[in-house]
């Protein structure tokens, strides 16, 4: 039997910018550099943490296509980027990540890892969970990433667990009962 040592075969894998917040788009980080409290309760319960990538700086670059991104409201400038990545070229890309994070779910469960779940980031274009942006609103609904994500999943009759946060939330309650599988 593979990886019996002293790892515990559980991990989660998180949206990009909760561990990075420099690669968040211009005007939106709540953080210098992480999102110290999810990842400190996430380590604690001795869950590894599975970084995914940024589509958006994946597939528009760090400014998003748009150096004026932060003067915008937030939902403006998230409903233009939900715009950029349906096009061609940035919908392949994101296709490609997409494959990258549901290979690396496959490689963890089948070697009798639990896959705990999946953070994303509400309000993102991409990310976002239970709600993201469109015609310049907050709504409900995944983001495109999220939602790729969600279908490759159920084509293959897989279940995991998905919540969304924001940087200004209290995530404890949210992130136990994650972790707890409740």
């Amino acid at each position: 039997m593979m990886f019996e040592d002293g790892r515990s075969k559980r991990v989660v894998f998180i949206a990009h910018c909760f561990l990075n917040q420099n690669s968040i788009s211009d005007g939106t980080a709540v953080y210098p550099a992480a999102f110290k409290e999810m990842s400190e309760i996430l380590l604690n319960a001795d869950i590894g943490i599975v970084q995914m990538p940024c589509p958006e700086l994946c597939c528009l670059g760090l400014d998003r296509g748009n150096i004026y991104g932060a003067d915008m409201p937030v939902v403006a400038e998230n409903t233009r980027i939900r715009t950029e990545m349906k096009k061609e070229i940035p919908n392949a890309q994101l296709e490609q990540l997409v494959d990258s994070v549901i290979y690396q779910i496959l490689e963890y469960r089948k070697y009798g890892f639990e896959v705990a779940g999946i953070i994303g980031a509400n309000r993102s274009p991409n990310c976002g969970v239970d709600t993201t942006s469109d015609n310049n609103a907050e709504v409900k609904g995944n983001g495109l990433f999220i939602e790729k994500i969600s279908a490759r999943l159920a084509e293959k009759n897989i279940s995991i667990p998905m919540i969304g946060l924001k940087g200004t939330d209290n995530v404890s309650d949210k992130l136990r009962s994650l972790i707890k599988g409740v």
